[in-house]
This record gives structure tokens, C-alpha cells and sequence, in this order.
């Protein structure tokens, strides 16, 4: 199941058992709508394996500025608390599976 990110659940999902895929997206970003389908798919098949979720860039200024996210989507790969991967831009299923795979 996907997961709503926030500046208060980001930490203890960031330093969590599993791994962490946060797509960095906002409401009116044309792009960011076209993946969303494919961000939820692989929430749903990766579930007890990988932590799939969602950060609103403009709910979460703080988050994006951390992270220098300038262009979205943005989706970045946590392991043990440290990103470890990094995708720009809308990009097909494949790809983004095949980063997620190396992380498992």
C-alpha cells in the first residue's frame, strides 16, 4: 500500500527495516499525474518488502529542499537511512523496477 510521506512520518520510515522509495510530486505537475498509477502498482506488489510512498513537494517544502529536489517527479531510494538511488522525471515502470530490485 502506497504511503502519504510527511515532514513527521519521513524519519522513522526513512531509518525503517525496508527500504524506501519516496516520489516527490505535486497536484498540478502533468508528469508527476502520469506516474502516479504506476507509483501505487508497485506499492501494492512490493508491499512487506519495500516502503512505497508519496511526498507532495508543496505540503512538504522542508523535505524537498533537503533533498535539493528542483525538477518532479523526483523518486529517491533510501536504504538504512542513506538515498542510495535517485530517478528524474516520469520514467517507465522498468525502470523504476529495476531500481528497486537492486535494492532487495
Amino acid at each position: 500500500m502506497e504511503v502519504k510521506i510527511t515532514s513527521e512520518n519521513f524519519e522513522s520510515l526513512k531509518n525503517g527495516e525496508l527500504p524506501l522509495l519516496v516520489d516527490f510530486w505535486a497536484t498540478w505537475c502533468g508528469p508527476c499525474r502520469m506516474l502516479a498509477p504506476v507509483i501505487a502498482e508497485l506499492a501494492k506488489t512490493y508491499e512487506g518488502k519495500m516502503v512505497i510512498g508519496k511526498c507532495d513537494v508543496e505540503e512538504c517544502e522542508e523535505l524537498a529542499q533537503e533533498f535539493g529536489i528542483r525538477n518532479i517527479p523526483t523518486m529517491l531510494f533510501f536504504k538504512r537511512g542513506q538515498v542510495v538511488d535517485k530517478l528524474i522525471g516520469a520514467q517507465p515502470k522498468a525502470n523504476i523496477e529495476a531500481k528497486i530490485q537492486a535494492l532487495l
